[in-house]
C-alpha cells in the first residue's frame, strides 16, 4: 500500500485479504478430514458410555438407598412387633400375678370361713 492507492484499491485489498483467510480457514476446516471424523466419533461413543455408566451408577447407588430404607422400615416394625411381645408377655406375668394373688386371698377367705364354720358347729 502507498499513498496513491485509491479508497476503492484498499477496499479491493481488503477484500482479497479477507478473501484469502477464508480460503486457508476452509483448507484448514477438519470437518472433510476422515480422520477427525473417526476421532470425533469415537469421542461421542466414549461420551455415550461414559454417561450410561454413570447413569447406571446413580440408579445403583438409588436402589441401595431403597433398600437400606427398606432394611430401616423393617428392622424398625420387627422392633415395634418385639416391643408388642414383650409387652404382652409383661401383661401375662401381670395377670397371672394378679391371678395368684387374689386366689391366696380366696385360700386365705376360704380358710377363715371354714375356721368360723368350725367354730359354729362346736
Amino acid at each position: 500500500m502507498n499513498n496513491r492507492d485509491t479508497f476503492n484499491d484498499r477496499l479491493e485489498n481488503a477484500a482479497k485479504a479477507k478473501q484469502a483467510l477464508l480460503e486457508r480457514a476452509r483448507a484448514n476446516d477438519r470437518s472433510n478430514d476422515p480422520e477427525f471424523i473417526a476421532r470425533q466419533e469415537a469421542r461421542a461413543a466414549a461420551a455415550r458410555a461414559r454417561e450410561e455408566r454413570e447413569i447406571e451408577q446413580r440408579n445403583a447407588k438409588r436402589a441401595e438407598r431403597e433398600a437400606a430404607k427398606a432394611k430401616a422400615i423393617a428392622e424398625k416394625e420387627a422392633e415395634k412387633i418385639a416391643q408388642a411381645a414383650r409387652e404382652a408377655d409383661a401383661a401375662k406375668k401381670s395377670l397371672r400375678a394378679q391371678l395368684e394373688l387374689l386366689a391366696s386371698q380366696k385360700a386365705t377367705r376360704d380358710a377363715r370361713y371354714a375356721a368360723r364354720k368350725a367354730r359354729k358347729k362346736s
